[in-house]
């Protein structure tokens, strides 16, 4: 009965007005303690008295869809997603859930008389909305109205701030990775490092969206940052100028005939600037003969991108899967014929700091045999979010499902595990290399009559490409540089093993390649 009432009175009052009116109208309703707890009883006997039959009306299936990547889908920094086991069972008793809501409003009226400043009911119920939400896991989240704007623009590829990617960790900022050429990542900001205050001000006790907004500012202002780093004796402190960040997703480069592409994270516009940059690395007259995909400190980005970036590589087959809380939400993504490469070789670069998409890509070319994956293990963030618009609410963002990998592994707190693991190390001449004695030093050696026309040149072999080189140890004023610094530069170990790598898969088709057999005869 009081159910009943409760529905007439709620669905009756809700009826008359428009939503936002009835947003509005919530602090009437909240004048008093016993109102508001009326209300809350109006709107869980609404829902219990229509969900007995939505649940009949939509029975669960096994039924696999197949549908396109929802632009609203984003995976971004993390760690592992946690659903209790309550989840999924039934759902709490209507009776249970009334007392639940009679405490939140015993609560809520209780702050609002008795708190020691005036505090505004907005703050309250957002506040009580994110709570619920950041319990769950360390991706779920409520966006208002301001964050809910500025992760519009992130996706777009430009926005204001120091330009690092992060997520919150025991109650502090932890770095997930700088992004290139941003103030955070001249500043040597490294992935991993721990934010612990701002501006002199502890960031213990602040939600990761509170934490964010003191990082932001206006252009050319300048930020305090206290890093906590491993390995690190004491705390350290960097000052930081404000910029501009304008993300260049894409980045390609030549070394001879290595082409070598770096993503940076995924954006609206990645897979579009992936693919010109390939046309114009393979053209006509292109001497590339195998490519590296280097996903290092990519923190991830948008679902759509991840795949369309997959495509590009593949032929056909499974790229990913993302299966929710219900077998009918699981939903297939697959490859289009169509490499642009069209079967070239190619080494995809990955480390702790790739996540999500990044992790998804290199899953896919990995699992299909498209690609050798080097470097080392991956974050391992295996979630989708997904971002619900609530009309001029803002947005919450909800994880509503595990991905997993063509064969079907979750990488979720795993990450993705190299082929070939090559730690990031620094490059460097061993002593007396290229002096020791060698048969042209002989005296009365042999002459190469091959070489009557030209005078012998004995040199140490020069390395093939200029711009990957041993370090020399005459370099006094030589700065040491952090990893995300170090990645794409002269000092850059582990692409030096990928160019080496594909060098030697080049050379290994050569040989194997059928071919007229030396010193045959016509």
């Amino acid at each position: 009965m009081v159910g009943l009432l409760g529905y007439n009175i709620f669905t009756s009052y809700s009826s008359s007005m428009k939503g936002d009116t009835l947003m509005r109208s919530l602090p009437v309703l909240f004048s008093s303690s016993i109102s508001l707890r009326l209300f809350l009883l109006a709107c869980v006997a609404s829902v219990a008295l229509v969900n007995p039959v939505q649940a009949q009306e939509k029975p669960a299936t096994d039924k696999k869809a197949e549908s396109p990547a929802n632009e609203n889908q984003t995976l971004e920094e993390a760690e592992e997603v946690r659903l209790g086991e309550e989840d999924k069972g039934p759902q709490a008793s209507p009776q249970k859930t009334y007392e639940l809501l009679n405490l939140f409003g015993e609560v809520f009226e209780r702050v609002r008389e008795d708190y020691v400043e005036p505090t505004a009911d907005k703050k309250l119920v957002e506040s009580a909305i994110n709570g619920m939400l950041t319990s769950l896991d360390p991706h779920s989240s409520y966006l208002n109205e301001d964050d809910f704007k500025e992760m519009q623009v992130q996706t777009k590829g430009e926005f204001g701030g120091l330009g690092i990617e992060v997520t919150m960790e025991n109650g502090l900022i932890k770095v997930v990775t700088p992004i290139d050429d941003t103030p955070a990542f001249r500043a040597g900001i490294q992935s991993g490092d721990l934010i612990s205050e701002i501006e002199g001000e502890q960031v213990m006790g602040l939600t990761l969206s509170e934490a964010v907004q003191k990082m932001r500012g206006a252009v050319g202002s300048k930020i305090k940052l206290t890093i906590i780093r491993e390995g690190a004796s004491e705390p350290i402190e960097k000052t930081l100028v404000r910029d501009v960040i304008k993300i260049q997703t894409v980045r390609s480069k030549n070394y001879d005939d290595i082409g070598y592409i770096r993503i940076t994270s995924f954006a609206e516009s990645t897979s579009d600037l992936l693919q010109d940059e390939l046309k114009k690395m393979l053209g006509k007259d292109s001497k590339v003969k195998g490519l590296i995909l280097d996903l290092r400190n990519n923190p991830g980005g948008l679902l759509d991108q991840a795949v369309s970036v997959s495509d590009t590589f593949l032929e056909g087959g499974e790229i990913v899967s993302t299966r929710g809380r219900n077998p009918r939400d699981t939903r297939r993504y697959s490859a289009r014929p169509g490499d642009l490469t069209k079967g070239m070789p190619v080494v995809v670069i990955i480390n702790g700091g790739s996540a999500s998409a990044a992790e998804i890509v290199s899953g896919a070319l990995q699992d299909q045999k498209r690609a050798v994956v080097m470097g080392t293990k991956s974050f391992g963030k295996g979630s989708v979010q997904t971002v619900i618009p609530m009309g001029e609410y803002g947005a919450m963002r909800l994880t509503t499902s595990r991905y997993y990998t063509p064969s079907g592994r979750s990488i979720q707190a795993k990450g993705i595990v190299p082929d070939i693991a090559v730690e990031q190390a620094k490059i460097q001449r061993v002593d007396g290399e290229g002096k020791s004695v060698q048969e042209a030093d002989l005296r009365g050696r042999l002459k190469n009559e091959q070489d009557d026309k030209k005078a012998e040149k004995v040199a140490v072999e020069k390395p093939q490409d200029e711009a990957i080189k041993p370090d020399s140890k005459d370099k006094k004023d030589d700065k040491k540089l952090s990893t995300s610094q170090v990645i794409g530069t002269d000092q850059d170990f582990q692409l030096a093993r990928a160019i080496d790598l594909l060098r030697g898969l080049s050379v290994y088709r050569q040989t194997t390649a059928p071919a007229k057999r030396v010193g045959a005869k016509e």
